[in-house]
């Protein structure tokens, strides 16, 4: 039913269990398309009880087997390594997808309950009165909290109902072969994802898509669904439809089962060499990133590191692609072991200092559209800036690169306009890669003026951006001379990014950025050791 407070804004409760990223920008969706409601966030936090503890890990261990132990180590050891990482930056993307961020700029008041469906819950909400209750990575709710809001609740289900009830989002979807997972949100009622439907859709699955790949993108898929059906039901357009009869309903897998799906979609992935040659490589790879971490670093001439992306999917596995959730693990790692940098900090032209963590550094080219749906939403969840370097006469067009053609890759979409200045306006650089993708010393000189003029021009006319970078395509030493170098600088920008490889030592040269390829065949341990730029 509509909700008629014309002279007030709309006041929305959100029920959680962790205020993660994904939850945060969930907020921050509906916020952006409506400014103005007042929030009230219930976060589910029993206390950690040490009895209730212990319990908890010997049911673990008699549903899971051996795995538990070194699953249980696993976690404790990345919370350790975790607690030493540098924070991220003030300004690094994704700050605004937090509990600080929203509370800097929102009507929003957070409470932390022992038991979310408790009296104080309730009591809390009468006093909040909303006109609607937000279920987002919530435990299970019961009368009278999900029905206090004057609209009702609404949960995000990231499944199909009634198919795919219970949890985890994508699961048992990969789990029984189906080629799409669904997103669902509905009315919260007594059962267990059992209300009335208001919007759902589905995620393709695609060649190589993994589980953590798909529930990445089912995070941002979830965003826009729940935002969307929170505005129609608050304005009276939704038209809930009841469940289908039946269904079937999933409990968290067992550790054995984890691993039997893993299994089963790693024999989908081609292979990057034999079995034995990638252990060795891991094996040096570990010992030499240890050695620098032990004092290594203290002895090698000082060194940032700049790591050159072109595509982040799961369609094809090439050498201009890493995949969803692998791209996802080399941020985790870079946050958690190195020191992340922008550009601007590696174009300030000071002397690059001695550092133990690798100074790393993230950039993308081209200007593909998975640059926005897949890489920039893991960049803002794990707050680290990167560089977009786009070919702004490919930009929302249908127009094809050779290096894809010549791949015999299936048509690839290209970010629009308005995804490129979304991407500025949401913290990250953006920068020139010509208008044509063309090779600046194989093309004429008025050829080249032209393209580093009109691309220019573009960024500034289309995105609103008015300092950018130069990016050469192709990015060999025999694709920039220095006669073409001073076309660059005379066009107005300030730097020029090279791809051949190398490391920056001593200190940037801002005309000879060097950058290091990464793709899918790289296992964590040699990403790692990529990140130290040594080879």
């Amino acid at each position: 039913m509509a909700v008629d407070i014309p002279d007030k804004a709309h006041r929305i409760a959100v029920f959680t269990g962790a205020p993660s990223y994904s939850v945060c920008k969930g907020i921050a969706a509906i916020e952006t398309a409506r400014p103005g409601a007042q929030w009230l966030v219930l976060v589910h936090a029993p206390p950690r009880r040490v009895g209730r503890l212990l319990r908890n890990q010997w049911r673990n261990l008699k549903r899971n087997g051996w795995r538990w132990i070194p699953y249980q180590l696993g976690e404790i050891l990345e919370q350790l390594l975790t607690l030493g990482a540098p924070a991220p930056a003030p300004d690094a993307p994704g700050g605004t997808f937090s509990l600080s961020g929203l509370q800097g700029r929102l009507d929003l008041e957070v409470r932390y309950l022992p038991n979310i469906n408790s009296d104080a819950g309730a009591e809390a909400l009468r006093k909040f009165a909303p006109d609607l209750g937000l279920s987002l990575a919530a435990p299970f709710l019961r009368d009278p909290i999900f029905s206090l809001p004057r609209c009702g609740t609404l949960n995000l289900h990231k499944g199909k109902v009634p198919d795919y009830r219970g949890m985890p989002p994508a699961f048992w979807e990969l789990w029984h072969d189906e080629q799409q997972v669904g997103c669902t949100v509905h009315a919260v009622a007594a059962g267990l994802d059992t209300g009335d439907i208001v919007a759902e859709t589905v995620v393709a699955r695609s060649r190589y898509s993994s589980l953590r790949g798909l529930q990445l993108q089912l995070d941002e898929t979830g965003v826009e669904l729940m935002r969307d059906a929170a505005l129609a039901t608050l304005d009276g357009n939704a038209q809930p439809e009841a469940q289908a009869a039946g269904g079937n309903t999933f409990r968290k897998p067992t550790l054995p089962q984890t691993a039997a799906l893993q299994k089963k979609l790693a024999a989908v992935e081609p292979a990057a060499g034999s079995a034995a040659r990638q252990r060795l490589k891991d094996t040096v790879a570990t010992a030499v990133f240890k050695a620098w971490r032990a004092g290594g670093a203290y002895l090698a001439p000082p060194r940032i590191t700049v790591l050159l992306y072109h595509r982040v999917t799961d369609d094809v596995r090439d050498n201009l692609t890493v995949g969803i959730a692998q791209f996802e693990r080399q941020m985790r790692l870079i946050r958690r072991h190195c020191t992340v940098l922008s550009l601007t900090q590696v174009l300030a032209g000071d002397a690059i200092p001695r550092s133990r963590r690798p100074l790393v550094a993230v950039s993308f080219d081209d200007g593909y559209l998975d640059n926005f749906s897949n890489a920039a939403p893991i960049l803002q969840r794990h707050r680290i800036p990167a560089a977009f370097f786009v070919t702004t006469g490919i930009v929302a067009t249908n127009r094809q690169f050779p290096h894809d053609q010549r791949r015999e890759n299936p048509p690839i979409p290209m970010m629009d306009w308005e995804q490129v200045r979304a991407m500025h306006e949401s913290g990250f650089f953006v920068g020139s890669h010509t208008v044509n993708h063309i090779d600046c010393v194989a093309e004429p000189e008025d050829v080249v003026r032209r393209e580093l003029a009109q691309s220019r021009q573009e960024l500034a006319e289309r995105a609103g951006i008015h300092d950018p970078v130069f990016a050469y395509p192709y990015g060999g030493r025999h694709q920039m001379n220095a006669q073409r170098l001073e076309l660059v600088k005379a066009a107005g920008y300030p730097a020029c990014l090279a791809a051949y490889g190398g490391t920056n030592l001593h200190r940037v040269d801002p005309y000879n950025v060097q950058r290091r390829g990464i793709h899918w065949e790289f296992s964590d341990r040699a990403f790692l050791l990529e990140c130290l730029g040594l080879t």
